[in-house]
């Protein structure tokens, strides 16, 4: 599974408002979290992977990964 791969290499643009739609960024940050965990198996991306699994309906969770990818290039906690 390659989605992550995929995801870091759109636009800055384009990933934000990927994440900020609110199912669909939902959506996206969980094809991404369980992709990077499935290609590097690192504890944190399982721990982030599930927080997203069943919190990250709150929304909240995707505005901080929008946050840190307009800042940091990459997603909250993501090795």
């Amino acid at each position: 599974m390659n989605f992550d791969t995929w995801f870091h290499k759109q636009s800055k643009v384009i990933q934000i408002v990927l994440l900020i739609l609110p199912f669909i960024g939902w959506i996206m940050d969980l094809l991404v979290r369980w992709s990077a965990f499935l290609k590097k198996n690192s504890a944190v991306n399982l721990v982030m992977a599930l927080v997203i699994t069943f919190f990250g309906e709150f929304w909240i969770l995707t505005v901080l990964d929008a946050v840190f990818i307009a800042l940091n290039n990459k997603l909250f906690l993501e090795e």
